[in-house]
């Protein structure tokens, strides 16, 4: 299949949580035997903060941010056989979300993607005027990189014709176990850009939790948490961590935590890429508590839960070095057997493949 593929950006993950995704994702799509074209505008200072160079498994094509520039990438994109448009490319969203089902032919699949469904979907709910409403059924496909039965359900509700998540994942050549390093040494680490929905719960189950153990260390990793005027003397800023820096943080301190934004954590089934940049380097995982995390690993025995700020200074206290690589090493074989991206691109692919062999029954939408 040709893929055209219309996201935040491939090539940076400067303020781009999905950048890992769309990499483990689209690298194993191409491995399969597709080929794809990623688009990705000249947006937020992104490209002047590539973390990845231009990848032999997707073409890359970056554009101005203009509406015309939008207008000729539809044009290239529509002999392809799957065109996508990923949520939150972060300009002209709403152009393109209307222009891709125009791009529907008889012998082609248009999808939606949804790399952050818990908050579309609030989103959508609280107006009921929003432009992508009346687009949802013109779409063949939705898809989601998490949100389990509720997102399903909900996208349904509003007029999806078929909604699917296809979850995160690992992507082995990326994210493996390494040496520690001294200079990462931590007791407890986070890496996660502050935003809005996200910073009460990192004050929760993070910040709180420097504080009630002020002889522990803790890494803070992300954009925007320098401007934070409250901040532990026990917790060391890295600011924005570059993704070839992940695998040697993860593999360097004693725990790596995750932490849901709010929305995901209420939707649950919402395992974030850092869980399984974390696993695959074999660490030991605290995540908050969501409905679903045992579809993807077994508490207590492949990861720690907690549901407070008190517990993971429980867990924290109480975890000796030896159960803690005991557990990374459990959740290391877990993601290997089951939660790959080879995994996930199979699980697209026949999904994309079912599509378009019902094709030929199905009309342009108008």
């Amino acid at each position: 299949m040709q893929i055209a593929f219309f996201g935040s950006s491939l090539l940076s993950a400067w303020w781009n949580g999905a950048a890992t995704y769309y990499r483990g994702l689209i690298r194993a799509l191409h491995e399969r035997g597709h080929r794809i074209t990623f688009y990705e505008p000249a947006v937020l200072d992104r490209q002047a903060h590539c973390d990845l160079a231009p990848p032999h498994w997707a073409d890359v094509v970056v554009y101005p941010n203009d509406a015309c520039a939008v207008r000729e990438m539809l044009n290239e994109a529509r002999t392809a056989d799957v065109v996508v448009k990923a949520s939150g490319v972060g300009v002209h969203d709403e152009l393109l979300e209307a222009a891709v089902p125009g791009l529907k032919r008889a012998d082609n699949v248009v999808v939606y993607w949804d790399v952050d469904a818990p908050a579309t979907l609030e989103r959508l709910q609280v107006n009921p005027q929003d432009a992508l409403l009346q687009q949802l059924p013109r779409y063949d496909l939705v898809l989601t990189y998490g949100g389990g039965p509720p997102v399903v359900a909900a996208y349904e509700r509003l007029g999806a014709r078929r909604c699917v998540p296809i979850y995160n994942a690992l992507d082995p050549s990326t994210h493996f176990p390494q040496p520690a390093q001294v200079d990462y040494a931590a007791d407890l680490v986070f890496i996660g850009n502050r935003l809005p929905d996200r910073e009460a719960r990192v004050d929760e189950f993070f910040l709180s939790v420097a504080r009630q153990c002020p002889q522990q260390r803790f890494l803070l990793g992300g954009n925007g948490w320098h401007e934070h005027q409250n901040m532990p003397a026990n917790v060391r800023l890295l600011g924005h961590v570059y993704t070839c820096d992940h695998n040697v943080i993860n593999a360097s301190a004693r725990c790596v935590l995750n932490i849901s934004r709010a929305s995901m954590a209420r939707c649950g089934y919402a395992p974030a890429t850092r869980v399984f940049e974390a696993a695959g380097a074999g660490a030991c995982i605290i995540t908050d508590a969501w409905p679903g995390i045992e579809q993807f690993f077994t508490p207590d025995a492949e990861i720690l839960v907690a549901d407070s700020g008190a517990e993971v200074a429980r867990l924290l206290r109480e975890l000796t070095p030896k159960r803690a690589a005991r557990i990374g090493a459990a959740a290391l074989a877990r993601v290997q057997a089951e939660h790959t991206y080879t995994q996930r691109a199979a699980a697209a692919e026949r999904l994309l493949a079912e599509q378009l062999q019902a094709q030929p029954r199905a009309t342009a939408v108008p």
